[in-house]
């Protein structure tokens, strides 16, 4: 189980280092990011969140860097990245991805779904990925549109494992994108790294 960043880099964007990565691929989120991985990652945040300035925000900065950043930094609500947990049967080489409905900020959302015992859905046609729980038995199903979908199967106890691992990298990552900040964003390492913890459901410590 990874968690993973559904990347898209804007045409000429030129603020800060980013890697090269296929658009729209997954970039999974781990300590073990090279720094123009981590400026992929706050680029691609920030980019999914940027919004005009209107009655509810702060007036956008006049500079370029300021206005990228305006959505990320005001947002108290609502932030969101594009992605969510990936889990790969290494077994079967079967992979279970995040649905167009899913994203990172709603990881926690696989814990309460191994609590309560409730359909957990990431999409809807034409791809659907559905979790399912039948007493200990967890059944990821990658597109419940298709009656012969590849499934994934593992045990609740297996699963628990999988999330506090998945949780282990996403704090990894932020405590790299700190240090990132630091080097990278010196003006906004604070409010940029507290933005990050917001949308990964962590807590941050300035």
């Amino acid at each position: 189980m990874q968690p993973v960043l559904e990347i898209h880099t804007p045409d000429g964007f030129d603020l800060w280092p980013v890697a090269e990565i296929e658009p729209f691929g997954f970039l999974p989120l781990s300590g073990e990011l090279s720094p123009a991985e981590v400026g992929t990652v706050v680029m691609r945040v920030a980019d999914y969140n940027d919004v005009g300035s209107d009655g509810d925000h702060a007036p956008q900065s006049r500079n370029a860097l300021g206005s990228f950043l305006h959505g990320l930094l005001t947002l108290e609500d609502g932030i969101v990245a594009p992605g969510g947990l990936r889990v790969i049967d290494t077994s079967t080489s079967v992979t279970f991805l995040p649905g167009c409905c899913d994203g990172l900020e709603s990881w926690r959302d696989w814990h309460r779904f191994v609590d309560d015992g409730n359909l957990l859905g990431f999409g809807h046609d034409p791809v659907s990925p559905v979790a399912e729980r039948f007493g200990d038995t967890v059944r990821l199903t990658v597109n419940a549109e298709q009656r012969d979908s590849p499934v994934i199967v593992l045990s609740v106890t297996e699963l628990r494992h999988l999330l506090a691992g998945a949780e282990r990298d996403l704090a990894d990552f932020l405590v790299l994108a700190a240090h990132w900040t630091s080097g990278h964003l010196p003006d906004y390492r604070a409010p940029v790294t507290a933005a990050l913890a917001r949308v990964l459901d962590l807590p941050f410590r300035p």
